[in-house]
């Protein structure tokens, strides 16, 4: 579904990311790991649109989209969290979820401002399928609250049931445990899983909840200062000493037992 192919970027004279290259298939939830500084929210901000590649290419269903807009990459399928939760604070729950079904009407700023009949109808409609998403996350009863009223937790999830609303083919999940308990953690696993499940969406992931990572990612892909260091599942990456070495410096051979997230 997704094709990473030898992306460079570079800020000034630091290098974030050089020559990344992986692939996501369909229907998969793969991760995207590595130590803080790595690169990983770079890669998503690309992948979304924010930045364009240096060089190297983005290629979404056999379709080469580096360089698009976010707004053209959120309406040919790809939708997105935010590693900072970026919500809209003074609308409420259920306006925050309304306002991502833009990509799916036609009316227009005109048709829209004069409450023309199509815009009446797409607005209902928006409600309507708000009110369902709510439901399918478990904020339906929160929906008339103020986005800035709910805590962290629930902010994570309004932010996933706002990128649900654009019906995504690709979520891209960045840092979603970021400020959540034990108990948050292992719900927002659930909600991964069956968003897959249930849904057909397919995912990238990225966290630094190493248990969530290894418990639910069917292949991760591991970043050191802007490179690929280790693609496999989670038993190869936990054991890789190029991965153990980047999280904890272990260079010692007696020491490479150790895995990440166990």
């Amino acid at each position: 579904m997704l094709l990473i192919k030898g992306i460079y970027k570079s800020f000034g004279g630091l290098t974030a990311l050089k020559d990344v290259s992986f692939s996501v298939p369909k229907g998969n939830i793969n991760a995207l790991i590595g130590p803080n500084g790595a690169g990983k929210t770079t890669l998503m901000n690309i992948i979304s649109g924010i930045y364009p590649p240096d060089r190297g290419e983005i290629i979404f269903l056999d379709k080469t989209i580096s360089g698009l807009t976010p707004s053209k990459i959120a309406k040919i399928g790809i939708s997105r969290t935010f590693q900072h939760v970026e919500l809209f604070t003074n609308m409420t729950v259920l306006e925050n979820v309304m306002v991502a079904r833009y990509t799916k009407t036609k009316a227009g700023f005109l048709a829209s401002g004069l409450k023309l009949p199509l815009a009446k109808k797409e607005e209902r409609e928006s409600q309507l399928k708000g009110l369902e998403i709510l439901d399918y996350i478990g904020l339906s009863d929160r929906k008339d609250e103020l986005a800035s009223n709910l805590p962290i937790g629930e902010q994570r999830l309004l932010e996933i049931a706002r990128a649900l609303a654009t019906e995504p083919k690709l979520l891209l999940l960045d840092e979603p445990a970021a400020g959540l308990n034990i108990r948050e953690t292992k719900m927002l696993g659930e909600t991964i899983l069956r968003i897959r499940k249930e849904k057909g969406i397919t995912i990238l992931l990225v966290d630094h909840d190493m248990e969530l990572v290894m418990k639910i990612s069917d292949w991760i892909t591991v970043l050191n200062f802007g490179e690929v260091i280790s693609n496999g599942i989670a038993s190869e990456v936990q054991n890789d000493p190029a991965v153990i070495n980047a999280y904890l410096g272990v260079e010692d051979e007696a020491d490479k037992g150790i895995s990440i997230g166990s």
